[in-house]
């Protein structure tokens, strides 16, 4: 086993959020710059649909949380 693939990090898939080895991801998407990784299809379809359902904004300027220390 070649010594890089150990340091090999998994990722979310945002849809469901099974754990993906980006090099055997069933399926990938760009979106605003950042390339997304899927276990199938389906869930790529989905967030290709609504991408916004599953990707974090920035926070809300409003709400109980300022930022501030």
């Amino acid at each position: 086993m070649p010594f890089w693939s150990k340091k090999k990090e998994k990722v979310k898939d945002p849809v469901c959020g099974m754990e993906v080895d980006p090099g055997k991801a069933a399926a990938t998407h760009d979106y605003q710059s950042k390339t997304y990784y899927f276990c199938s299809p389906s869930c790529k379809s989905s967030f290709v649909k609504e991408p916004g359902k599953y990707v974090k904004g920035p926070p809300a300027a409003a709400g109980g949380m300022s930022g501030h220390h």
